[in-house]
C-alpha cells in the first residue's frame, strides 16, 4: 500500500473519487430518498422524536455497510483485472468508452441505465438493520450508481490497493453527506433544499464532468496527465 499512495497520480484521483462519492449522494436516485434512510436505521416511526445521536451512529452504521460491499466490489474487479495486465491500455479505453455512456446516462440520455434494483428483502428498522440497510442500499442503487463506481474503478488502474483506497475516498464523498445530514446542521438542510430546486443542473455539470474523464481515458491523456502530475510533484522542493 506503501508504493499505491506515492504514486503522484493518486493525488489526482483521490478528489475525483471524492467528488464523484459526492455527486451521487446528489443524483435523483439518492438525495430523494435521504430522509426516510435516515429515519429508517435511526428506528424513528410516527413521527417520534429520539436523540440525535442515535440518528448519527445510524448513519455511520449505514456508511459502514455500503462502504464494505463498495471496497469489496473494487478490490475483487482490480484483483480480476490483474489477470489482465498486459491489456491495461485497451481496457481503460474501453472503460473510457463505458464512462462516456454512463455520463450520458446521469445527463439522461440513456433511459434504460437510469434504474434500481429494488430487493423485496429490507432489514429491520433501527441500529441493528443500520449495516444491513447499507448493503441493501449498495447492492440495489449499483445500477444507478453505476458511473460514477466506474469512474473510480477505472482510476484504480486496476491496482487491488490503490482500487480499495479509492473507494473508500468515494465512499467518504458519498457517507459525508449523510452524516452532516443526520448532524442537523441547518445549512446542510438549506444546501440540500438548493440541490433538489436545481437538481437538473446539477445531473447535467456531473454528467459533463463524467464524460470528460472517459474522453481522457479513450484518447490516452489521462496517462500523459498523470504523467505530467508527477514530474510536477517530482520537481517540487520544499522550502524548508
Amino acid at each position: 500500500m506503501g508504493e499505491v499512495v506515492a504514486d503522484g497520480g493518486l493525488w489526482l484521483a483521490i478528489p475525483i473519487a471524492l467528488a464523484a462519492g459526492v455527486l451521487s449522494f446528489l443524483s435523483p436516485c439518492v438525495l430523494p430518498l435521504v430522509p426516510g434512510y435516515l429515519g429508517y436505521v435511526s428506528g424513528i416511526a410516527g413521527g417520534a422524536e429520539r436523540s440525535r445521536r442515535r440518528m448519527v451512529l445510524g448513519a455511520l452504521l449505514f456508511i459502514l455497510g455500503f462502504t464494505v460491499v463498495f471496497v469489496a466490489f473494487n478490490f475483487l474487479g482490480a484483483l480480476s483485472a490483474t489477470l489482465y495486465y498486459d491489456y491495461v491500455d485497451i481496457l481503460q479505453r474501453i472503460g473510457g468508452v463505458v464512462i462516456i455512456v454512463l455520463g450520458l446516462a446521469f445527463i439522461g440520455q440513456v433511459t434504460f441505465l437510469q434504474r434500481t434494483i429494488k430487493p423485496s428483502w429490507q432489514p429491520r428498522t433501527g441500529l441493528i438493520g443500520a449495516p444491513l440497510l447499507g448493503v441493501v442500499f449498495a447492492l440495489g442503487w449499483s445500477p444507478c450508481l453505476g458511473p460514477t463506481m466506474a469512474t473510480v474503478f477505472l482510476l484504480s488502474s486496476f491496482d487491488p490497493g490503490r482500487a480499495v483506497l479509492l473507494a473508500i475516498v468515494y465512499c467518504l464523498g458519498l457517507g459525508i453527506p449523510f452524516l452532516l445530514v443526520a448532524l442537523g446542521l441547518g445549512w446542510v438542510t438549506t444546501s440540500i433544499a438548493w440541490v433538489k430546486r436545481h437538481i437538473r443542473v446539477v445531473n447535467i455539470v456531473g454528467g459533463v464532468l463524467l464524460i470528460v474523464v472517459g474522453l481522457l481515458l479513450v484518447t490516452g491523456l489521462w496517462n500523459a496527465l498523470l504523467f505530467q502530475f508527477q514530474a510536477v510533484i517530482d520537481g517540487f522542493v520544499p522550502a524548508l
